[in-house]
């Protein structure tokens, strides 16, 4: 009877590694042959940036000015101040002050009901006077003050979602490595779907799509009562295989710091739990499969060892895939700001297949109330 435990196991593992081949020749490759374009392009279509704040005077302060020299001809900058208790209120007039394309939109705290980001941001959007819309956050900084320039330029053709990326600061924090590896995973997984056309996902620190298309999707109503998904779920629900297009060129990363505790991390990550339960059937099944079969990899070439069935092969299996994956990464871990990282993969490719079985089974029961 062990024997056909142990031989049922193995080929469980044999299952889960071919599955991890797919998604790794399949999907992820498409993100190593694509190569974005270097020339600058030429401004393009008239813009409004979009940022909801919320007691975010620090970053603003920071942050704001840069956005607001960016090298584009036509555009805004929208900042929703949204109920802020600090001083945004006063550093916001006193940069208008200096920049009057800053837009300043003010929500105060009301009695009766609680506001959230997707309520600031409708708000924001209808505040804006332009079509193309690009979004980000308070304590976002763009890589270079071509940001608006080459995100705007993916506005060709059918195009009506842009997909950008935003890596989080390297610094010394123990936690760091791991924040931007789950960040970079997390960016070749929505960014290759896109690729493939079967965009499921995008980030709001670094995201753009059109006013029209917006409204024409009645904005946020359909998931207004979920406190996250302002940007994954609205793309879930609105990507086509023509209508979205990604932007990886380093001038476009908006950069950020990551958390510093555990505690802080964890906070983060609560507000974006549960979501991913929301995503259309297709998605949610594919993203199951590559996180289940990930987690029982590891798990399973473990017992494969322990128990010494088969622990040659195994080894074999696991050597060749990482191999494997050297291969498909090296040149998107080194293009996605993060080319540090690629000797830490065995360590930290398992700690990501952990993570997102353990934070997808706390974020079925965990309801969060507040967006910041």
């Amino acid at each position: 009877m062990e024997a056909y435990i142990h031989e049922a196991l193995f080929v469980l593992f044999q299952l889960c590694f071919i599955v991890q081949l797919y998604y790794l020749l399949s999907n992820h490759s498409r993100l190593t042959r694509y190569v974005p374009n270097e020339v600058l392009p030429g401004p393009t279509v008239p813009v409004s940036v979009i940022i909801s704040a919320r007691n975010e005077a620090r970053n603003l302060t920071e942050n704001l000015p840069y956005i607001l020299q960016q090298n584009y001809p036509d555009y805004e900058v929208v900042v929703i101040n949204d109920c802020s208790t600090d001083e945004s209120d006063m550093i916001l007039l006193e940069i208008k002050q200096e920049f009057p394309h800053l837009k300043i939109v003010t929500i105060t705290e009301h009695a009766r009901y609680k506001t959230g980001k997707k309520f600031a941001l409708t708000l924001g959007i209808k505040a804006a006077k332009n079509e193309h819309l690009l979004f980000t956050d308070a304590d976002c900084k763009p890589a270079t003050l071509n940001w608006i320039t080459r995100m705007a330029a993916g506005f060709t053709g059918s195009a009506q979602i842009v997909l950008g990326y935003s890596p989080y600061t390297r610094t010394s924090n123990f936690l760091n490595p791991f924040i931007r590896f789950e960040t970079l995973k997390t960016a070749i997984n929505y960014l290759s779907a896109a690729l493939t056309g079967n965009a499921y996902m995008g980030i709001g620190r670094n995201l753009a799509y059109t006013k029209t298309l917006f409204f024409g999707a009645k904005g946020f109503a359909s998931h207004m009562h979920v406190l996250s998904g302002d940007d994954d779920l609205f793309v879930n629900q609105n990507a086509t295989a023509d209508n979205t297009t990604i932007e990886i060129h380093p001038d476009t990363f908006t950069y950020t710091d990551a958390k510093t505790t555990l505690g802080g991390w964890f906070r983060q990550k609560k507000r974006h739990m549960g979501v991913g339960k929301l995503y259309k059937n297709n998605h949610r099944r594919a993203l199951s499969f590559d996180a289940l079969s990930g987690f029982l990899f590891y798990v399973l070439f473990i017992l494969c060892l322990v128990f010494k069935f088969e622990p040659l092969l195994a080894i074999g299996a696991v050597v060749f895939r990482l191999i494997l994956q050297l291969i498909v990464y090296r040149k998107v871990f080194k293009r996605l700001s993060c080319g540090d990282l690629i000797w830490s993969l065995p360590f930290l490719d398992m700690i990501y297949y952990m993570y997102l079985n353990v934070f997808g089974l706390i974020g079925t029961f965990i309801k969060t109330t507040r967006w910041k």
